[in-house]
């Protein structure tokens, strides 16, 4: 299954964490991840993007205040990533990283992550959410 994460790069930590905790499904051969971060010099990055995002099957939004602010990845990615899910090509997880009002987001309809949209960031223990 390809998995493409979708986030603000002032969130690039929680992306991280995030591919630390899906680590043995990539090690087991469930899932393999896609971002950004894996274009390689001389790529387009558009043209990247955009194949990536067409062959996932699973779109992770990391949703915070960026993530929101962000044209590229609120009218790009995550309006791509909706389509797919209404014509049932992929599925979309919402994870709220950070704390952000997303209650008229178009993506609010959706089951968000962890329980209840508690932000991961509001955590105690963060590994818990």
């Amino acid at each position: 299954m390809k998995v493409f994460i979708s986030y603000s790069h002032k969130d690039k930590r929680y992306r991280s964490q995030l591919e630390t905790h899906l680590a043995l499904l990539k090690r087991e051969g469930i899932i393999k991840v896609w971002h950004d971060r894996k274009i390689t010099a001389g790529q387009e990055w558009a043209d990247q993007i955009d194949e990536n995002l067409e062959q996932a099957s699973l779109i992770i939004l990391l949703i915070s205040s960026d993530f929101l602010a962000s044209d590229y990845c609120y009218d790009k990615e995550m309006s791509r990533a909706l389509e797919k899910h209404q014509n049932g090509q992929a599925r979309i997880i919402p994870i709220i990283i950070r704390s952000v009002d997303w209650g008229t987001a178009r993506f609010s309809k959706l089951q968000a992550l962890p329980q209840d949209g508690k932000s991961v960031a509001s955590w105690k223990i963060k590994d818990e959410a």
